[in-house]
């Protein structure tokens, strides 16, 4: 990162495809390697001192690729799988969500390039005008990062689904989300 907060774009871009069930191995362990646990803190995403568990399993990201309604996004530089994220189409845009750059090369323009690519695909693929995304409201950089690149917090929130492990095991009692949306280009 640069010394005015904005990310520096090195390496060469990435390729972007569709995940597919032959993927569901490299995408459970890129999606937990970036939001819980010892790997996680290598990277600025961390949500360790929030969550403890896992962020996915092989049976949740294989629901989700069979969904008729969402598609995972994933980039790979060489032979190597180094970010992905989810899109849902719905009524009203398209939901960004389980966003993933590898920790170990955070920070260097990759994440910018990747929501780029999404906010695109979005769009291409189902016409969407609207991207919406939850944030954890405890996580004021990432709300911030977001912010930069042309997202607005709506003002709602919701709150944290304590109880449903599929979350993650809160590590503290006041977490809830903040909606995100930006207007994508026609």
């Amino acid at each position: 990162m640069t010394t005015d907060g904005t990310e520096e774009t090195t390496g060469p871009d990435p390729t972007y495809r569709r995940a597919g069930r032959a993927d569901i191995p490299a995408l459970v362990d890129l999606v937990n390697s970036c939001y819980r646990g010892a790997p996680s803190r290598q990277g600025w995403t961390t949500e360790a001192d929030l969550l403890d568990g896992r962020r996915v399993d092989a049976a949740s990201m294989a629901v989700l690729l069979e969904r008729t309604d969402t598609l995972v996004l994933v980039a790979e530089s060489g032979d190597a799988l180094v970010a992905c994220c989810e899109l849902r189409r719905g009524v009203n845009g398209a939901y960004f969500g389980m966003f993933s750059v590898r920790p170990d090369i955070q920070g260097g323009g990759l994440g910018r390039r990747v929501l780029a690519e999404a906010e695109r695909t979005a769009a291409r693929e189902w016409g969407c005008r609207l991207m919406r995304m939850k944030v954890l409201k405890q996580r004021p950089e990432l709300i911030a990062w977001y912010e930069r690149r042309g997202y607005t917090n709506t003002g709602r929130t919701e709150p944290f689904p304590y109880g449903d492990e599929a979350f993650g095991l809160p590590r503290r009692d006041d977490l809830a989300f903040v909606e995100l949306t930006r207007e994508l280009p026609a």
